[in-house]
C-alpha cells in the first residue's frame, strides 16, 4: 500500500502522507516513501511544495511496531552511518525538505508528535489547525530526538522552551506552538492556507526563490563574511537575467510575470 502520494499542479507539488488509518505513523515503508518523495520533488521543476497528511493527524511519529523492532537491531549500525550527506536515513526524513531547493510548506493537524514533528520542522513554513497538538515525544519512550530535531529546533525556539519540550514530552496546543515559534501561523483550514501561500510563492521568479532558500539556509549557520559573500554571489546570478527582466516588465505593465 502506498504511503505517500505526489501530485503536481500549477507548479506546486502536493506531497501527502497517505497512511491515514494509522495516523500516518512512521514505519520503514513510510520512511522510504518520504525519502523517495523528497528526492522526486527536488529533481522536479516545482516552484513550491505543500506537505500534508490524510486522516485525523499529520503524523503521530514512529508506529508501535517500529518501537518493538528497536530491541532487535544494533543501534550503532542503524544510526551512526552518514548515508545521506551529513545525516543518517532517519534524520533525512526531516532534513530532505531543507535540501529540496524550493520552499516547503507543511499543513499540520491533529497529532504532530516525535518523528512527525521533526518531519514538519524540515519544512520552511508550518501552518497548523487549531486542533493540532505538537510534541517532542521521544522522552516518553526513554529516548532523545534523533531525526534532525536538535539541528532544527534551536533555530526556532528559545533554549528554555526547547528544554521543557524535550524533558517533558508534553504535547502543546497550536496557539502555544505559534507563540513559541514552532509553527508560523494557525489557520482553520491549514491545507487551504498552505496551498494559497504556495500559489503566491509560485508566482515569484523561480531562480530568485531558489537563490533565497539557499541563502537563508547558509545564513542560519555560516559566519558573517561567508553570508555577505554569498549574498553578492547569488545576486550576480540574478541581475539582468531573463527571469528578473520578466519580473520588472510584468510589474511595470501591471500583469503577472510569465516564466518559461
Amino acid at each position: 500500500m502506498a504511503r505517500v502520494s505526489v501530485e503536481y499542479k500549477d507548479h506546486i507539488a502536493r506531497v501527502t502522507l497517505t497512511r491515514g488509518d494509522k495516523m500516518n505513523a512512521l514505519d520503514d515503508a513510510m520512511v522510504e516513501a518520504i525519502l523517495a518523495a523528497g528526492a522526486e520533488v527536488a529533481a522536479s521543476d516545482a516552484r513550491a511544495v505543500v506537505l500534508s497528511g490524510e486522516g485525523k493527524s499529520f503524523c503521530a511519529g514512529l508506529d508501535m511496531a517500529s518501537f518493538a523492532q528497536m530491541g532487535s537491531v544494533d543501534p550503532e549500525q542503524w544510526l551512526m552511518e552518514r548515508s545521506h550527506h551529513d545525516a543518517n536515513r532517519m534524520q533525512e526524513v526531516g532534513l530532505i525538505w531543507r535540501r529540496v531547493p524550493v520552499p516547503v510548506i507543511a499543513a499540520l493537524h491533529g497529532a504532530v508528535y516525535g518523528g512527525g514533528l521533526q518531519l514538519a520542522l524540515g519544512a520552511d513554513i508550518r501552518i497548523a489547525a487549531p486542533d493540532a497538538k505538537l510534541a517532542v515525544m521521544e522522552m516518553k519512550w526513554g529516548l532523545v530526538p534523533d531525526m534532525g530535531g536538535m539541528a532544527l529546533l534551536p533555530q526556532l525556539v528559545r533554549s528554555d522552551v526547547l528544554r521543557q519540550l524535550t524533558y517533558t514530552a508534553r504535547p502543546i496546543p497550536a496557539d502555544r506552538a505559534e507563540a513559541w515559534g514552532l509553527v508560523t501561523q494557525v489557520k482553520e483550514d491549514p491545507l487551504a492556507a498552505a496551498l494559497a501561500l504556495a500559489e503566491e510563492i509560485a508566482e515569484q521568479s523561480p531562480s530568485a526563490i531558489r537563490a533565497a532558500k539557499r541563502l537563508i539556509g547558509l545564513a542560519e549557520s555560516a559566519e558573517r563574511a561567508e553570508v555577505l559573500l554569498a549574498e553578492s554571489r547569488e545576486q550576480v546570478k540574478l541581475i539582468g537575467k531573463p527571469e528578473q527582466m520578466e519580473v520588472i516588465a510584468a510589474r511595470m505593465q501591471g500583469r503577472k510575470p510569465e516564466f518559461k
